[in-house]
């Protein structure tokens, strides 16, 4: 949503007669001079709306008033501005059993039902965000309209889960069933245009056309989606079905192995068994979102919300930035400045460069593209994002944040010269990935205003910062600094300066083993295949090339100097000279992996093990505690303060599987003792390395 949308008071939608109807309970309701009936759920104390029992129980008592009342027509719609409704509040789900769930989703169904079977005109009106329950209930409904920031969809496949009312049946008869059951699988909303396009809203209508367009469904003359058109004729047919639910298989297989993942194949399974008949499928729908509730896969998904929640609410207060300032327009700084500028922030990006600066320019312009998908929106941030060749911004700045190459000379010779130009409370940040910030800090005359912010590479898609802290830092420094990632969409994870902070001392040791495997003679195929079975989304030798050789060579060399050459093995002398040869991984189309034309890794096939081929039978152990180890050791250290952030970071800053709920959720799961006995038998085999921290004690309480 724009900054624009999420400043408007709820006075600006148009509420119908509601608008200044008293709220009962979370919904507002009175009837207009037209007899149109306006209900509007308004939660009291949020910004969002989510469904729950109380939402549910409170729609029952309206509609079956609305039965005896028989208005001209039923409106639905929120009084939030951030939207129509978030989805359902999981905080229900927790602890919830099989049983416990199938009857409460009866019950929610059956009113669901009796909202479906009015017989005058019902009508959702959907405004910004309608996802998961949300356009359940507008679904429900017999008409939808959408304004044109409306954004629709079903992201329960994220928790490991698929629509559970209703929407698995109504979305793929009202809509394209294809497209209908795209979205299911894959957790993508549609934006109000391609709703209509595919027959989930009837029509878009900007707010100002809203009551108008409610009066003509009210009297019949609105236009209604024919639904599902002639795929959802064809598709009623179960052979036609079972073709599409086939590559659909093997379209989730690509991106979400079976065992790990059972929603999606549940889903296609509904769909392949009961497409054509909506009370079967909607039975089928009940019983298998409370089977899917009380697997591991949902509960630890449902663990990764609560965690991504958690470190949202690390934000305290206001950062107090509007004026960002970065230096340096490599691929790190031009990334930052225009996702800051991407997310409402005047920015001015500073290289002494000026092809450079072009080049950043140029690529947050593709950036913003593909994230905004609105010319308007795309000119806006650009308009926010201003070369800034001479280094003015600087004094302007509420926030400078460096990220230039990782040479401490460099960075603290910036510092000499940028410091004296700052305005007073302004503050100095790098993007430093693994140098210690009291160090950089010690040439500072201010270093309680000097904090780490630490990106992840790309910016637009990695969600974590590391907030890194060092003794100098102040509170306030810290506080502001944490808010403004939370204030660009950001997860902020504070961190204490040490080697590698947490992502990057738990990361290398995963793919420096990859590495020593490789030397071994293991085929990195075969290293890579056994990560992304575990649920890793990439494997360490693909993620070594990606990140770069020659940074993956100079991290793992800089953290075995600070940290002792027991905590990771030594870097293998073809590295050094794939290195020295400039082929460095997928930017140079050539390091562990040959690239194809479209930069893609050309892989050879994983073939089933033979007598005598090269392996190891603890390979995946071999790779995956080593980053557990660490972790661990950082909690130990203080280097993070609790495990849920540790596995908040390491989920979204790493990709660790989240369906295992994070690395310390992980060996938890498994069992402390069977971690760390297999690591002291790695130990014996392979070197200290495998040593187990000391910190695995604490955990075991």
């Amino acid at each position: 949503m724009s900054r624009m949308l999420d400043a408007l008071q709820p006075r600006d939608l148009e509420l119908g007669p509601a608008r200044g109807a008293p709220v009962e309970g979370n919904w507002r309701s009175a009837i207009d001079e037209n007899r149109v009936r306006w209900l509007v759920l308004d939660r009291p104390g949020r910004s969002v709306n989510t469904a729950d029992r109380a939402v549910l129980e409170e729609l029952a008592t309206h509609v079956m008033r609305a039965e005896a009342e028989r208005p001209a027509a039923l409106v639905i719609r929120s009084a939030k501005p951030s939207g129509f409704a978030a989805g359902a509040d999981i905080n229900q789900f927790k602890g919830a059993s099989k049983a416990e769930i199938e009857a409460a989703m009866r019950e929610a169904h059956s009113v669901l039902d009796r909202l479906e079977a009015l017989s005058f005109p019902t009508i959702a009106v959907i405004h910004g965000h309608c996802l998961g329950a949300g356009l359940e209930f507008a679904l429900a409904c017999r008409h939808r309209i959408a304004t044109p920031d409306a954004s629709l969809g079903f992201p329960e496949v994220m928790l490991g889960l698929h629509p559970g009312l209703g929407g698995t049946y109504r979305s793929t008869m009202v809509a394209d069933p294809i497209e209908a059951m795209t979205m299911m699988l894959t957790g993508r909303p549609a934006r109000a245009k391609k709703a209509k396009a595919i027959g989930l809203v009837d029509a878009v209508v900007e707010e100002r056309h809203v009551a108008a367009a409610v009066a003509a469904y009210a009297k019949g003359e609105g236009r209604k989606a024919e639904s599902g058109g002639f795929k959802a004729r064809a598709f009623s047919l179960r052979p036609a079905r079972a073709f599409a639910a086939s590559q659909m298989r093997r379209t989730a297989a690509e991106k979400a192995p079976k065992d790990h993942y059972p929603a999606p194949y549940r889903l296609i399974d509904l769909w392949e068994a009961h497409g054509g008949n909506a009370k079967a499928m909607q039975a089928a729908e009940i019983e298998s979102f409370a089977t899917l509730i009380e697997t591991p896969t949902a509960q630890n998904l449902v663990r990764v919300f609560f965690l991504r929640e958690t470190m949202k609410g690390l934000k305290d207060g206001s950062s107090g930035v509007s004026h960002v300032h970065v230096i340096g327009a490599g691929a790190m700084g031009g990334d930052i400045a225009a996702w800051a500028a991407r997310e409402g922030f005047r920015v001015t990006l500073a290289d002494l460069d000026p092809k450079a600066l072009g080049r950043a320019v140029k690529a947050a312009t593709t950036m913003l593209e593909k994230t905004l998908r609105n010319p308007l929106k795309v000119r806006d941030a650009l308009d926010r994002l201003v070369p800034d060749l001479d280094g003015v911004g600087v004094a302007h700045a509420d926030l400078v944040i460096e990220a230039v190459p990782e040479k401490a000379a460099l960075k603290t010779s910036i510092y000499a010269a940028v410091e004296p130009k700052l305005k007073p409370g302004a503050i100095l940040a790098t993007n430093t990935s693994a140098l210690p910030l009291e160090s950089l800090a010690e040439g500072l005359s201010d270093p309680s205003r000097f904090v780490g912010l630490h990106f992840f590479n790309p910016v637009s898609r990695m969600q974590l910062v590391e907030i890194v802290s060092h003794p100098a830092a102040s509170s306030e420094t810290l506080r502001r600094a944490t808010a403004f990632a939370a204030e660009i969409n950001r997860l902020p994870a504070p961190v204490a300066s040490a080697p590698g902070f947490l992502v990057n001392r738990s990361l290398t040791p995963y793919m420096a083993e990859a590495l020593a495997m490789v030397d071994e003679g293991i085929p990195k195929e075969r290293i890579d295949e056994a990560a992304t079975r575990f649920g890793m989304p990439m494997g360490p030798v693909e993620l070594a090339d990606q990140v770069g050789l020659d940074i993956a060579l100079d991290v793992a060399t800089s953290l075995r100097e600070r940290l002792g050459p027991d905590a990771l093995p030594e870097a293998p002398e073809w590295l050094k000279r794939l290195v020295a040869e400039k082929k460095l991984g997928r930017k140079t189309r050539a390091g562990l992996y040959e690239y194809d034309a479209d930069n893609k890794p050309k892989k050879g096939k994983v073939e089933a093990l033979k007598d005598g081929a090269k392996s190891d039978p603890d390979l995946t152990d071999r790779l995956i505690l080593p980053m557990l180890n660490a972790v661990v050791a950082c909690l130990r250290e203080g280097v993070v303060a609790d495990e849920a952030v540790a596995d908040g970071a390491m989920i979204f800053g790493t990709g660790f599987a989240p369906f295992r709920g994070g690395p310390i959720h992980y060996a938890r799961t498994r069992g402390v003792d069977e971690i760390v006995a297999t690591m002291r038998r790695l130990e014996s085999r392979l070197g200290p390395r495998f040593r187990p921290d000391e910190g695995w004690e604490r955990l075991k309480g």
